[in-house]
């Protein structure tokens, strides 16, 4: 019997020992599985829109492609200020006390904004000519801590005056409507006046803080008889202004081009500039270099390599406007 006994209680304690063991281990794993859950790498979205865009979801789609996934090996904490550029400062302040792994900025402002509030979080950015506006030290070493990709719009000034003029062979007047509180509106200004004089079309310079400062401007064009008008793309991309801009130019019969995305789809005449899907792709893969643990220094900034041409024919017949066929049939696409 008590051998009998001996070897049940010696069965039970090592029972009991296993439970308690297991019991232990499983407890200890919740903090572990907690702790790899806080690791998660977080990315700080910050753009002067007033909601996702076409190029966000490219963005993120392309970010699936590289394994992040947002919610599961990715958090995005997405800040929006509808074109309140004066918010900036604090977004991005927030952004860093939320101790995210990178910041990815939308234009040369938020850039800025992104820069000032921290010189250690990397900043993957999409903003025109960086280097003349001080965001890195040159393309191909940025220094410090922001890289990405540079639009280059400025200098696309002549060849979207040039198209301008292939569309209204007689032009010798534009208006320009510059974005005041963006760092590199005196760039777009200058590249639109040097391209001008080449040209032999007179720039008419408009620097405005916002839409309601919009009719005033087409009063002054309409004095000045300018003959078409070219828009800052922050007007566009940030604000969403183009459907406004577009419905004054064509009650005007102000043929329109922009570099801002999406511009021919909101009305206006053209839209010529970078391809927006290949450049949000690329953003994403800066993101992922970074995430993987690439320095922002040691990445040069890109310049896109390929450009879209997008013609509005419902704008020119809505202004008595024919596009030469010569023009239409390097449009990438055609809106009828």
């Amino acid at each position: 019997m008590n051998a009998g006994s001996d070897h049940r209680w010696s069965v039970t304690n090592t029972g009991i020992v296993c439970v308690v063991l297991c019991a232990l281990l499983f407890s200890l794993s919740f903090p572990a599985q907690a702790q790899q859950l806080k690791r998660i790498p977080r990315i700080g979205y910050l753009t002067l829109r007033a909601g996702p865009s076409a190029q966000d979801e490219v963005f993120k789609q392309e970010l699936r492609k590289l394994g992040w996934v947002d919610g599961q090996t990715i958090a995005i904490e997405y800040r929006w200020t509808a074109d309140e550029v004066e918010r900036l400062p604090a977004l991005a302040e927030e952004l860093v006390r939320l101790k995210v792994d990178l910041i990815v900025a939308w234009t040369g402002p938020v850039v800025l904004a992104a820069k000032n509030a921290t010189s250690t979080i990397p900043i993957v950015m999409w903003a025109a000519d960086p280097v003349q506006t001080g965001l890195v030290a040159s393309l191909a070493r940025p220094g410090g801590n922001v890289t990405g990709v540079s639009l280059i719009l400025p200098d696309l000034a002549g060849k979207r005056l040039e198209l301008l003029r292939e569309v209204l062979p007689r032009l010798t007047r534009v208006a320009f409507l510059a974005h005041a509180k963006d760092p590199s509106s005196p760039l777009f200004v200058k590249q639109s006046q040097e391209a001008g004089q080449r040209l032999g079309v007179k720039i008419q310079p408009l620097v405005l803080n916002g839409p309601e400062e919009f009719d005033g401007a087409f009063s002054a064009m309409i004095r000045e008889r300018a003959g078409a008008l070219v828009i800052h793309p922050l007007f566009i991309t940030a604000g969403g202004y183009g459907t406004q801009i577009a419905i004054l130019a064509a009650k005007n019969r102000l043929p329109t081009i922009s570099d801002g995305f999406e511009f021919a789809e909101a009305g206006g005449l053209m839209y010529y500039g970078p391809d927006r899907v290949a450049l949000a792709r690329r953003v994403a893969h800066y993101a992922d270099d970074i995430l993987r643990g690439a320095k922002p220094a040691n990445l040069p900034v890109e310049q896109p390599m390929k450009f879209e041409l997008v013609i509005n024919l419902k704008t020119a017949k809505q202004i008595g406007l024919t596009i030469p066929p010569n023009v239409l049939a390097r449009a990438d696409r055609v809106i009828k």
